[in-house]
């Protein structure tokens, strides 16, 4: 299963997925969405870009990697790595994880 599929077999809606830093670029500049995956690796470009604009927006995300701990995320300390291969019950997880904290931030209602 691809991550999208994993995600939307959750509950959770795509909002969009990008195969090139210059894709998640102009994702993440919309803003659209609640959370984030963001693989470290896009095509060979790193996505370490677009991780600072989402921090800098305050949109949380979630790290996902084939590369094991020693993924190069330094500047993104208590950022969550999910390790690939990974399956659905480790994904839904830190999923939730970052779900309650937008629903902290929103006082419960989900919408930001």
């Amino acid at each position: 299963m691809t991550a999208e599929d994993l995600v939307e077999d959750m509950g959770c809606v795509v909002a969009g997925s990008a195969a090139s830093l210059a894709e998640a670029e102009v994702l993440a500049a919309r803003g659209q969405f609640d959370i984030a995956m963001l693989d470290i690796n896009l095509n060979g470009e790193t996505s370490l870009p677009v991780a600072a604009a989402l921090q800098q927006a305050g949109i949380p995300f979630v790290f996902t990697t084939g590369y094991g701990s020693g993924a190069p995320v330094e500047a993104f300390t208590g950022v969550e790595i999910v390790k690939k291969p990974y399956g659905a019950a480790v994904l839904a997880a830190a999923l939730g994880r970052l779900a309650a904290r937008v629903r902290g931030r929103d006082g419960g209602t989900g919408d930001r």
